[in-house]
């Protein structure tokens, strides 16, 4: 068995963004030599996800519809009082999920057909970092 470690880092553009990462895992699954196992996609901020999805423009504006409609950024939330404005990305990223294990065959990502990972921004416009750990063969 062997484990390998490696961060993706980044400055998001936007505060709010999705940001195809699949070809960075898969080359990183080259690096590491672990030819069947696991992968974990962690992107180690709190107003971040991390999914596996269509890469589709739509459905990406679905999802931030969604979103806002049961967790709208103007809404009046206790974290606020803090002084923070994000409370809405902290729950964003809770519903879309934190982060993702997904399987490795032969060397690369076993993906459906139209399976992508995204990493999520909600709360951006800086330096960001994701966490990928592969554990295998």
């Amino acid at each position: 068995m062997k484990i390998f470690t490696e961060y993706i880092t980044f400055h998001t553009q936007k505060r709010i963004e999705f940001i195809p990462i699949t070809n960075q895992i898969n080359d990183i699954i080259k690096r590491s030599r672990i030819t069947e196992g696991l992968v974990l996609i962690n992107p180690m901020h709190i107003t971040a996800a991390v999914f596996v999805n269509d890469n589709e423009e739509g459905l990406h504006e679905d999802f931030l519809q969604f979103l806002n409609r049961i967790v709208p950024r103007k809404g009046v939330y206790q974290h606020h009082l803090t002084g923070e404005d994000n409370a809405y990305a902290h729950i964003w990223r809770t519903l879309m999920g934190h982060q993702v294990t997904l399987a490795i065959t032969h060397s690369r990502l076993d993906l459906g057909p139209w399976e992508e990972i995204f990493y999520a921004e909600f709360d951006g416009q800086r330096k960001k970092r994701v966490l990928v750990k592969i554990i295998g063969e």
